[in-house]
């Protein structure tokens, strides 16, 4: 009875110290990336890859009234470098620029009267179609406003994909002051700054996609129309006082209401956008399918044209060499300026 006794206590021994030592080499076979990487420990993932114009949706608005004396100028030269990244939100339909543009041709529903309500329709489309789209940045511009791509490459890049980017340049030396309706018929003066829609601006999806509740669908129309102010200032006002943003001043946007005469000759080809660009008598800003253009009173013209005629000559030669977008396969070729990656194109 004893000696069962004794075997039954060594083999129960025997079991427990089994045990032990499988659960010891079970644990100790664990590296310690092992145990680093359970589910609920993994760490960040890698970064995006590094910001490429593919991934930025530039968007332009304009109107019918526009088509010819604007637009075209522009799909000749920095749309004809930027067409897989530019979409164009007009208020008619265009044979002409539908065979050009394709799909990146958007007719909206929209009035074409210059009012509150028919831009800030635009505006909603524009953002729309941003969100649609997955890419990274939305930069919007208008039909008469030149765009450097390559600057704006540069630009977008300086700013880390973990914050919210509002960027771009006012128009007032002061934050706007808007009246927001509130319950029981009273209102509240509120205060913010907003980005000109005449001289570009961009904003990330990071914060785009927080704007959503103000400004997809018909929901940026009622925004525009609770404050009364225009898509620009909506813009602002989502931001800043919905959001608790700020915008991100950037002085390389420039619009109608300022010159360029401030500028040395070795900034021109740093700035992102460039005050309105029509064809000028005998010139344009950049040549056209076919040109053939001295660059000196090219530029001359232009600086004129814009209310800076005190540029330098230097300055003159710098603003036409550097905003000189050709079109392959025409006369005006052999001008050619920086590419997207910093080599002659």
């Amino acid at each position: 009875m004893q000696c069962r006794l004794l075997r039954g206590l060594a083999g129960a021994l025997l079991t427990l110290l089994c045990m032990g030592l499988l659960s010891l080499r079970y644990h100790s076979g664990q590296s310690p990336q092992a145990v680093q990487e359970a589910p609920w420990q993994s760490p960040p993932s890698p970064l995006s890859p590094e910001l490429q114009l593919q991934d930025v949706f530039i968007a332009v608005k304009t109107t019918r009234t526009f088509h010819h004396s604007r637009l075209e100028l522009l799909l000749d030269t920095w749309v004809s470098r930027t067409r897989e990244q530019t979409f164009v939100f007009t208020d008619s339909p265009d044979e002409g620029l539908q065979e050009r543009l394709g799909s990146h041709l958007v007719v909206t529903n929209c009035s074409a009267e210059h009012t509150h309500p028919a831009l800030s329709c635009k505006m909603a489309a524009e953002f729309d179609t941003f969100l649609a789209s997955g890419l990274r940045w939305f930069c919007h511009v208008d039909d008469d406003n030149y765009v450097n791509p390559r600057a704006l490459l540069k630009l977008l890049k300086t700013f880390p994909q973990t914050r919210d980017v509002y960027l771009g340049r006012p128009s007032l030396n002061r934050p706007i002051r808007a009246s927001e309706p509130r319950p029981h018929n009273r209102t509240r003066l509120v205060q913010f700054w907003f980005a000109t829609g005449g001289a570009g601006f961009c904003i990330n999806r990071k914060l785009a996609l927080k704007m959503a509740p103000w400004a997809s669908g018909p929901r940026f129309v009622e925004t525009s129309a609770l404050i009364r102010l225009p898509d620009d200032c909506t813009v602002g006002y989502i931001v800043e006082c919905k959001l608790g943003g700020h915008l991100q001043l950037s002085p390389l946007f420039h619009s109608h209401l300022e010159t360029l005469q401030l500028l040395g000759a070795a900034q021109l080809p740093e700035q992102v956008s460039f005050p309105p660009l029509s064809p000028l008598s005998g010139y344009s800003l950049v040549p056209t399918a076919g040109g053939q253009m001295n660059p000196e009173p090219l530029g001359k013209d232009w600086a004129e044209a814009s209310g800076c005629p005190s540029l330098p000559q230097a300055a003159l030669g710098t603003l036409a060499s550097a905003l000189w977008w050709t079109v392959p396969g025409t006369a005006s070729e052999r001008w050619a300026s920086p590419g997207l990656d910093g080599s002659r194109q």
